[in-house]
């Protein structure tokens, strides 16, 4: 039993992976009722982000290796979904092209600046970060619906890019990769050697 509980967060987050996946082909495929399948597995995948790392605390097995992958399959999950998203509503990725561009251009320079520094993936797993992901799913859920979305997506697009910009100086403060740091604050605590408080459900 104490092994199939231990394997819970890893199976937590492959799942997300395949959820991606499937959201990708059920898009492709140009399902019935497409945006409620879609919907509904873009929440299930969003309830296992949130989870596993709850669980994983919980069992005192949250390990770097296990934040790094939850990392890169968070990652994978929502590119997915923005494909299959894509798809469905190529007018509006092509009518927010400049903005989309600018956005992902600072996601890939948040891993660029820390892979130089640290030769290791993103995994701080801000508060702020976590506060954008419930953006970006309540944003991919309007786009889903109505194949637009006006003020979610502006405040998305600008709450995107101070998180964006607060990981950056979160990886530049740091002297040493650390995963779960809050806020660049608690970075700069911790660059003093100092320890920091972290949510026991959240960051702990």
């Amino acid at each position: 039993m104490h092994s199939f509980k231990t394997k819970i967060p890893a199976t937590l987050i492959f799942a997300r992976l395949v959820i991606g996946f499937v959201v990708v082909a059920l898009s492709l495929l140009r399902v019935q009722h497409y945006a409620e399948w879609a919907i509904v597995l873009l929440a299930v995948g969003l309830l296992t982000d949130v989870f596993d790392g709850i669980v994983a605390r919980r069992l005192g097995i949250s390990t770097q290796k296990l934040r790094r992958m939850d990392s890169t399959v968070d990652q994978v999950f929502y590119v997915s979904v923005a494909a299959a998203t894509f798809i469905q509503c190529p007018e509006f990725f092509r009518a927010n092209a400049v903005t989309l561009i600018v956005l992902l251009s600072i996601e890939a320079l948040t891993y660029v600046v820390c892979f130089l520094k640290f030769r290791k993936e993103i995994a701080t797993h801000s508060i702020g970060a976590k506060v954008w992901s419930l953006l970006l799913f309540a944003t991919l859920v309007q786009i889903i619906l109505q194949c637009d979305s006006g003020v979610l997506f502006t405040i998305f697009f600008w709450m995107g890019l101070i998180t964006r910009l607060e990981i950056i100086a979160i990886v530049l403060v740091l002297r040493q990769w650390t995963n779960d740091v809050p806020t660049v604050y608690h970075a700069v605590q911790l660059r003093r050697n100092k320890q920091i408080k972290r949510n026991k459900l959240f960051n702990g």
